[in-house]
């Protein structure tokens, strides 16, 4: 056993006795993955992650890849190999993938719950296993001769990367100076350096297909004006596979980082040695989106990653508080020789447990709420047709289960350090590599600031609020049936209050928007409440799936669960009561503070900061 501690217990209640998957799972396109085939599923990657995967988790971060500038290379430590290999030889990357270029129709569900396995016990395995799941972009976009290429990157199982920032540039991806330079042959040749490009350079695949985005040379300016490109590490047949000539892409930098050791952070250099050859995607300049394909993907992928290393460090932390026996027990403070009792026993560690626990699982929920809704995209898509209620519940969700995800594991993984004491701060337990590993997931594919203003502008303003009235709706639907009867009464009220204090905040924001036309810097204003926007709604969204699952829970209890189940149940209404008393309460000063914005530190002088 490695330092991964699963909690499959959790992911399979979530998905067969809250979110209902058990009606769609072996039904319509799904009709090849019924329960018991996902439940073996998830029992098997569980089985690998906590093993074979979590083995190299630790040696791969005290020894990481080196980069070699003579040879522009970045060899991966041999453990971490034999695990990205046991990995690979699985297979189970394959669901969800096109069933023309080798894969299996596979709910959205099923594949973020066998994904949080792997995220939460050695996350780089899943980015340098990506190619399979670009593979799919480029049989979608690309056209007859590149659906082969897609083919090709399944059956070699080539690396796969996603090209987008600029060392200038930043986020601001629209001012992206990379170019592309038309061939008479009908490939172009690429020139720029791309930066922070997750595995960019490895030795576990004998080929790396770079997808660029890159502006055509005398192109419109901004992101419309960027295409995506097929840039491979080598170039090939693309009929066999075989590969040919060196490509002119090359890493030129491995980062230096705080965490996340194992995987390869690259600047890419293109055509400064000799020329990069590339192929535009559908042979259409479409690339922002096309490249937002893997974008939600990977957004979706982080807030997992983030959520899932939270689940792990709290598993972590509770393991040891029951072990670990420290001072009395506090209301025996009077008897000095009163006897030692395991910290769990102490009001202040219970607490931290407990937030520790309603976050982890609650993210969970939302990670896996998010993933149902994608059910409902996959299996429009393989109908032919289009779930527009969905697609907008689908991209609201997204800002939250990346954003307020990785900041909310973030910040309680430094609770489930501080359980461990001074002893967390060592390299003996997991936790501080976690805290490490983690911090990244605040920052890439957008920072939190970056999802706080999409979420308002682009989610909720741009969609006409409609995705957050299905949210709302649900919630009060959910409150009007009294789900949870008497025992959640309270818990209810509570939930209400905030959904109603987050409905002011958001009122506010659009009044601040709709004063712009008198006052333009009132934007400032809207700026200063987005990523509140986005912490609030995600405190109101886990809140409420947390006491479904207490109401879920309550009745378990009450038809009579087994005696195994009775502490998990236990611990559900718990953990859904806990978070409705003690965060939920929170978003009501977060309103008033809303509702006061000003632009007071917007006037001030840098000079004064």
């Amino acid at each position: 056993m490695g330092h991964y501690k699963s909690n499959l217990r959790d992911v399979e209640f979530n998905l067969f006795e809250v979110l209902g998957r058990d009606q769609v799972y072996g039904t319509g396109p799904f009709a090849d993955m019924d329960v018991d085939t996902a439940k073996n599923i998830l029992s098997e990657i569980s089985r690998l992650a906590e093993n074979d995967l979590a083995a190299s988790f630790v040696d791969a971060d005290r020894n990481p890849p080196v980069f070699d500038p003579e040879t522009n290379t970045a060899p991966v430590p041999a453990s971490f190999k034999k695990s990205y290999q046991a990995y690979m030889d699985a297979e189970w990357w394959r669901l969800g993938i096109p069933e023309e270029i080798g894969g299996q129709v596979t709910p959205a569900s099923l594949i973020w719950a066998y994904a949080e396995q792997i995220l939460g016990s050695n996350p780089a395995i899943w980015m340098y296993s990506s190619g399979p799941a670009f593979a799919g972009v480029v049989h979608d976009e690309g056209t007859e001769a590149q659906k082969r290429v897609a083919e090709l990157m399944v059956e070699k199982q080539w690396g796969a990367t996603m090209v987008l920032t600029e060392p200038d540039a930043g986020s601001d991806v629209g001012a992206g100076r990379t170019k592309a330079i038309k061939q008479e042959d009908g490939s172009w040749h690429i020139e720029g350096v791309k930066r922070f490009i997750t595995s960019g350079e490895h030795d576990m695949s004998e080929n790396i297909i770079h997808l660029v985005l890159a502006r055509p040379e005398g192109g419109k300016l901004g992101t419309k004006g960027l295409g995506l490109y097929i840039v491979p590490k080598f170039d090939f047949d693309w009929e066999t596979g075989e590969l040919g000539e060196r490509n002119g892409a090359y890493a030129t930098n491995v980062e230096h980082k705080m965490g996340l050791k194992a995987s390869n952070t690259c600047e890419m250099t293109f055509g400064a040695k000799h020329p990069a050859k590339g192929w535009l995607v559908g042979e259409s300049v479409d690339g922002i989106r096309q490249m937002f394909k893997i974008i939600e993907f990977a957004r979706m992928m982080v807030g997992t990653k983030a959520i899932a290393t939270l689940s792990t460090g709290y598993l972590n932390a509770l393991e040891y508080a029951k072990e670990r026996v420290q001072g009395a027990d506090i209301s025996n403070f009077m008897d000095k020789a009163a006897p030692r009792v395991t910290i769990t026993n102490h009001p202040d560690v219970r607490r931290s447990l407990m937030t520790q626990k309603a976050y982890a699982e609650g993210m969970r929920a939302l990670v896996l709420y998010t993933a149902s809704v994608q059910d409902d995209l996959v299996a429009a898509r393989l109908r032919g047709e289009e779930d527009k209620a969905a697609e907008s519940l689908n991209d609201l969700l997204l800002p939250i289960v990346k954003g307020y995800g990785s900041e909310k594991s973030y910040e309680q993984l430094a609770q489930s350090l501080q359980t461990f004491g001074g002893s967390g701060f060592l390299q003996e337990y997991p936790i501080e590599q976690y805290i490490r590993d983690a911090k990244i997931d605040t920052l890439y594919e957008g920072t939190t600031a970056i999802q706080g203003l999409d979420f308002f502008f682009r989610k909720i303003v741009r969609d006409g609020g409609q995705a957050l009235t299905s949210v709302s709706e649900q919630i009060q639907k959910f409150l009007g049936a009294a789900e949870g009867g008497d025992a959640l009464a309270a818990e209810r009220e509570l939930l209400a209050k905030a959904a109603g204090d987050l409905e002011a905040i958001v009122g506010k924001l659009l009044a601040d928007l709709s004063s712009v036309e008198q006052d333009v810097k009132n934007m400032y204003k809207v700026g200063l409440n987005t990523t509140r926007l986005l912490m609030v709604s995600g405190d109101v969204v886990v809140g409420w799936l947390l006491l479904r699952q207490a109401a879920v829970a309550l009745a378990k209890l009450e038809a009579g669960a087994s005696e195994k189940d009775i502490p998990f149940y236990q611990g559900k209404v718990a953990a859904g009561r806990f978070f409705a008393r003690n965060i939920l309460p929170t978003v009501t000063p977060q309103r008033l503070i809303a509702e006061g914005v000003d632009n007071e530190i917007m006037e001030l002088a840098e000079e004064a900061f």
